[in-house]
Parts: C-alpha cells; sequence; structure tokens
C-alpha cells in the first residue's frame, strides 16, 4: 500500500507541475538519446558489415598469405608481405591429406579488366578470379543462370566464364548471355553461367566481378602481378560438417606448416580464418568507438542527473508547506522519501522512453541515407531504462531526503 500511494501521489505531483516535469526531462532525453543514437547507429553499420564479411559459409574457412583484416602495424604488414605465397600445390595437399573437408577451392585474383559483347563494353574495372568448381559453393554466391565450372573446364583451361550479376545486365541488357561469346580484355571466352545477384551496402564488388577456370587464369595472367610481385592463391576449404570445422582448421594447418618446411618452434607464415574470426577482427576495430560513445553518452547522463538534483531542491523548497501539511496529517518521513524519489524515477524513465524512441530514430537515419538495413538493438533499450532508474535513484535521492527530514512545524511556517 506505501508503495501504491506514493506512485499515485508522485504521479499526481508529476501533472500538477507540467513544465518543471519538462524541464527535468529533457537533460535525460537528451542523454539517453545520444547514447541510443550512436549505438543504434553503429549496430546498422555493423549488422551490414558483418553481413558482408561473411562470405564464406558456415562450415568453411580460408588458407592464405595475407592477413585475415582489421588494423596492423606497419611492422605486421611487413612481416606478412614478406611470406612466402600459398600455392595451388598446397591447396592440392589440403585436398589430398585433409580427411576432414570435401571441397578445396583455390582462387587467384586480378583487378582494372574490361569486358565486351559486340559495341557494349564495361568499365576497365572489372575483378577476375581464377576459380574451381568449389568457389560457389565455398564463398555461397551461387549461379543463378546456366552452370556452374566443372572440373573438365579447370583440367583443360577452357575459355569459359562466369559473368557477375551486372557485369551480364551490362553486357546483355535484353538478351540472354548464355553460350554468347564475350572479350575479356581482347580474348574470347564463351558464357556458361551468370551469378546471383549479392548486393554490396559497403561497396563490395560482388557483382563486378568474373570467374575463369584457375588453369586458364594461369596460362593467360601468369603467376606473377603487374609489378612482378609473385601472386598468392586463396584456398577456401569446407570442413565435411559444421562440427568438424575446428578439427579441419587444425588437421590443415598441420599440413601447411609440414608443406612449407616449418620448424616447431617457427610460427605460422600463413593465415586460416573463417566468419567468426572476420567478425572478431571488425569488432576489435569498433570497440573503441563503442566505449567512447558509452562514456559520453553515461557523461551526459550524469549532468542532466545533476539537473534533475538540482530541480527536484527547487520542487522541494516549493513544496516546503506541502511537506509539512502531509507530515501534520500523519505522513511519515519513509512517505515523503518514497514520494520524491518515485517521482524522480518516473520523471527519469518517461524521459528514457522518449530518449530511446528519439535514439533509435536518429540512429536509423544511417540506413535512410545508404542501402543499409534499418535495425533497432532492443537490448539497448533495457540498457537506456536501467540508466534512467539508477540516475533516478540517485540524483534523485538527496532531494528526496531532505524533504523527508523536514521539520512539520517550520514547514507549515514556510512561505
Amino acid at each position: 500500500m506505501l508503495f501504491l500511494e506514493a506512485l499515485k501521489m508522485a504521479i499526481s505531483a508529476i501533472k500538477a507541475h507540467k513544465l518543471r516535469s519538462f524541464l527535468t526531462m529533457v537533460g535525460i532525453i537528451a542523454g539517453v538519446a545520444s547514447i541510443i543514437s550512436v549505438m543504434t547507429g553503429i549496430s546498422v553499420v555493423q549488422v551490414a558489415i558483418e553481413k558482408e564479411i561473411s562470405v564464406l559459409g558456415t562450415q568453411t574457412f580460408q588458407v592464405q598469405k595475407w592477413a585475415a583484416g582489421g588494423p596492423i602495424s606497419e611492422e605486421e604488414w611487413r612481416k606478412i608481405q614478406a611470406r612466402r605465397p600459398t600455392t595451388v600445390e598446397h591447396a592440392n595437399a589440403i585436398r589430398e591429406n585433409v580427411k576432414t573437408v570435401d571441397l578445396v577451392g583455390p582462387e587467384l585474383w586480378s583487378y582494372n579488366h574490361i569486358a565486351s559483347y559486340k559495341d557494349i563494353k564495361t568499365n576497365p574495372d572489372l575483378m577476375i578470379c581464377g576459380g574451381t568448381p568449389e568457389y560457389t559453393t565455398n564463398n555461397t554466391h551461387y549461379v543463378e543462370l546456366g552452370h556452374n565450372l566443372s572440373h573438365e573446364d579447370v583440367k583443360v583451361a577452357r575459355n569459359v566464364v562466369l559473368l557477375g550479376y551486372e557485369v551480364a545486365q551490362t553486357l546483355f541488357p535484353w538478351t540472354d548471355p548464355l553460350e554468347k561469346t564475350i572479350k575479356i580484355d581482347g580474348r574470347k571466352y564463351r558464357v556458361v553461367g551468370v551469378l546471383e545477384d549479392k548486393s554490396s551496402a559497403i561497396g563490395g564488388r560482388f557483382n563486378h566481378y568474373l570467374i575463369i577456370p584457375i588453369t586458364r587464369f594461369i596460362k593467360t595472367y601468369g603467376l606473377r602481378e603487374a609489378d612482378g610481385d609473385e601472386r598468392s592463391v586463396n584456398i577456401t576449404v569446407r570442413a565435411r560438417t559444421p562440427g568438424l570445422i575446428q578439427q579441419a582448421i587444425d588437421e590443415t594447418r598441420m599440413i601447411m606448416r609440414k608443406e612449407r618446411g616449418l620448424k616447431p618452434h617457427e610460427e605460422d607464415d600463413f593465415t586460416i580464418f573463417t566468419n567468426d574470426s572476420n567478425i572478431r577482427a571488425f569488432n576489435q576495430t569498433t570497440a573503441g568507438i563503442k566505449a567512447g560513445s558509452f562514456v559520453i553518452g553515461i557523461v551526459a547522463l550524469i549532468v542532466a542527473g545533476i539537473g534533475i538534483m538540482n530541480i527536484m531542491l527547487v520542487s522541494v523548497t516549493e513544496r516546503t508547506r506541502e511537506i509539512g501539511i502531509r507530515k501534520a496529517l500523519g505522513a511519515k518521513r519513509r512517505n515523503i522519501l518514497l514520494q520524491f524519489l518515485m517521482e524522480a524515477i518516473i520523471l527519469c524513465n518517461i524521459g528514457g522512453i522518449i530518449g530511446v524512441a528519439a535514439g533509435f530514430a536518429i540512429g536509423n537515419i544511417i540506413s535512410i541515407v545508404t542501402d543499409f538495413a534499418a535495425h533497432v538493438p532492443l537490448e539497448w533499450t533495457f540498457v537506456g531504462l536501467f540508466f534512467c532508474t539508477a540516475v533516478g535513484l540517485t540524483f534523485g535521492f538527496w532531494p528526496a531526503m531532505r524533504a523527508s527530514k523536514l521539520n512539520p512545524i517550520d514547514a507549515l511556517h514556510y512561505e
């Protein structure tokens, strides 16, 4: 009964002093909205980027010379750059010796190429992947029209090609591209398939590349870049089941170390990564931003809490006579204390709810001006309201205690 009575009186007091109540909530609204908007904005970007990072299947990992991603020092970069390239022979060794895997696909990449069909040309910015039939499954980018590369295509180095979705749209806006002959850098290739549309919200170019057999790639472009550096093969590997992925990674690491002649005390001179390791690397880069934003929001809430305390102290002064009358009628200290605490908590949570809604709206503005999907991180609703309750309790306690300690006789004589 004490709680319900205090709640009713707190709500009545808030309604009776609407302007003061609004001014009390403004700081809370701003503080909560600042936290929620930043965290929502980061979540919108993070969900989009994690989706794009997750190009490998759930039971697939990649072996390559380069680092998996994330910030590295200049010294680490020089060390990685000095590594020996990974090769097709390494992929073959994994395929032959690791019994927990079933699909092994080597890939070679080259950039800034041009494709044409009759008098239609693409921009000279296409990527070419020299791949194998395993590419589409391991990279979760499937053939929508026609068929995939075959092992025979790879074996005899056929001039066949899979078109990225937008490449097909550019070269064949009104025509079925299958079995048509296009030119890539002036060389003829027969179109055997078109990859499904895989749009990117962060500039990934999943629709702007071509896949040719890796053997044809090597014959045409060689194993050295234009600057003379040796090309390094990316090797995608699929474990037979998701439950075997860690065992497959361990066995692959052993084979790679053996193939590369590494001694027991020497560290790996190659990188193995999965979707999860990519996402962890991304989260490490955003952890500082999240922490900084959270601290700024907490500071804003503390400032708002100080404002609430000052306004509540003014409220206690203005309502001194009211408090005196209540005490004269039998109200105890705990009744007064609980009423003022309830006022502070209710005001903070009303402001918190408005701030959460405003924060979600502001944070999702980024999805309006970009191709990112809107996202509402509901867990931050509870975080925001928890902090609002904590602010109400912390900064409302002193005014509530001061009100509860007023002498009823002095309070009744207050003008």
